[in-house]
């Protein structure tokens, strides 16, 4: 999360980055070189790097999530959601120093997340999947301290019987002819190197 600054003719952005975006209003004081400026915080809500999970059936997956706003959080209402429809989880955060209290969760939903520690963690553990649990899941985020901004993140979770191991056979075996073959060329160069060299000292001898 970063907070930025933006000229006046760039407007403040709204997908969800932590933008402090300064712009002029109009008109300006009348003193020269000074202006009224406005500052428009946003929200930002983030699921990783990547937003797919792989779990095995009847196994525990980690759901992420993570918060960052760029003025603080008071009375912040998160919510998890299966497919855009069904609540599986709805907490509460009175401030930075306190830590998130239940208000509602699907029985097989454990927070396990902190929110008093350097990051906003409100990751959630959904416990022994099975294959009617593989779908979207979406984190939403309301911060009332920001004019009750909202942003969400959404998780992808795919539920296999079995983990698929990568077979790196053909690469190795790529990679060792490659290999080889450029070893052979650097051989070849040398003897060549060293051949010519022996033709011009007979030469030279003679």
């Amino acid at each position: 999360m970063r907070c930025f600054s933006a000229a006046a003719s760039t407007p403040a952005r709204q997908d969800g980055l932590c933008a402090g975006a300064v712009f002029s209003l109009s008109p300006p004081l009348s003193l020269p070189g000074l202006h009224i400026l406005a500052i428009v915080f946003a929200l930002e809500v983030s699921v990783g790097k990547t937003n797919t999970v792989v779990a095995l059936n009847n196994s525990d997956v980690l759901l992420p999530c993570t918060f960052a706003t760029c003025i603080g959080f008071q009375d912040l209402v998160f919510t998890w959601y299966f497919n855009s429809t069904e609540l599986i989880y709805h907490g509460k955060i009175k401030s930075k120093s306190s830590e998130p209290f239940l208000v509602g969760r699907n029985p097989r939903v454990e927070f396990v997340g902190s929110t008093t520690g350097k990051d906003n963690n409100i990751s959630i553990v959904l416990k022994n999947v099975d294959f009617s649990d593989a779908g979207k899941y979406t984190c939403h985020v309301k911060n009332p301290k920001e004019k009750n901004a909202q942003h969400n993140a959404t998780i992808f979770l795919t539920v296999v019987q079995k983990m698929v191991e990568t077979d790196n056979t053909l690469t190795l075996i790529i990679v060792g002819v490659v290999g080889g073959v450029i070893g052979l060329l650097v051989l070849f160069m040398l003897i060549k190197r060293v051949v010519l060299f022996i033709i011009k000292k007979v030469q030279d001898g003679k």
